[in-house]
């Protein structure tokens, strides 16, 4: 099993994010840093600070060398997919072949009706979700795009420079939906990343994916699995990494310690240290 870390750009600031990942680029164990794509805090104060996730994580990527760096996940309704491809493009070229392409069907509810910015009912997130995640691929690994959708409608479109990964950066999908959110992933997804929850949950889910992927004719191995795993605000590095290490035996590849804010590179070796004395 390999390690990351998350830093969700809210009620922080630059300065603290930017010192956890260039602290993070010198720790061998972290092999990615994520952040979020939300305008507004989730699970806090909703008017506190948030730094837009994209353009952070375009800085976070020039600000290091090792790191591969992602934004888990981003709300498809916030960018049409041909925007998105164009940025995921651009931001793979910027740091060197390193992004993982985060995505999902949105969720936000208040920020969403806050911007006015269409969200739609849970049918019409998956439907538009879908439609997305075929205008991305084509876009990110194909000369031109020709699509006629509901949602999204493209005319020989391009998208060029292309980034250097092949035949796109790896896409991951975040959710646990079994109907639709694992099928989805069991078509265009390599990676795919369970919010968080017991071994036993995601044990679940894990097997619900393999079995989409059995339907397509997929190998359920050719998709990373990755969960969220929360340090908490105490700082209980070995509690964290136990429930990684719990999850680590029911087959997840990727642990992403969701670090408390504010944030402070402080807490990288604590965490490194405990991790190491583990495995």
């Amino acid at each position: 099993m390999r390690f990351a870390f998350k830093t969700s750009p809210q009620n922080t600031t630059w300065s603290d994010m930017l010192a956890v990942w260039q602290a993070a680029d010198e720790i061998e164990v972290f092999e990615s840093g994520w952040t979020f794509d939300h305008f507004y805090p989730i699970f806090s104060d909703p008017t506190g600070p948030c730094l837009e996730g994209w353009v952070t994580l375009t800085a976070l990527a020039q600000a290091t060398k090792r790191l591969r760096v992602g934004v888990l996940v981003t709300g498809i309704h916030y960018r049409h997919p041909a925007v998105l491809a164009n940025m995921a493009s651009a931001l793979d070229i910027v740091s060197n072949g390193r992004l993982e392409l985060g995505i999902g069907a949105g969720w936000n509810e208040e920020e969403s009706g806050a911007y006015g910015i269409e969200l739609g009912s849970i049918k019409e997130r998956f439907d538009r979700f879908e439609e997305a995640c075929e205008v991305l691929t084509s876009l990110l690994s194909q000369e031109t795009t020709t699509f006629q959708g509901k949602y999204y409608q493209l005319t020989d479109a391009r998208n060029e420079p292309k980034g250097p990964q092949q035949p796109h950066p790896p896409i991951c999908i975040g959710g646990s939906g079994e109907k639709r959110t694992l099928r989805i992933t069991a078509k265009y997804a390599q990676h795919w990343n369970f919010v968080g929850g017991t071994p036993e949950e995601f044990a679940r889910k894990r097997d619900v994916l393999a079995a989409h992927c059995a339907d397509i004719g997929r190998d359920p191995k050719e998709i990373m699995l990755s969960a969220h795993v929360r340090l908490d605000e105490e700082l209980d590095y070995a509690k964290a990494v136990d429930e990684a290490l719990a999850l680590g035996e029911q087959g997840l590849d990727l642990a992403i310690f969701y670090l408390p804010p504010p944030h402070d590179p402080a807490v990288l070796e604590p965490l490194a240290k405990a991790i190491t004395r583990a495995t």
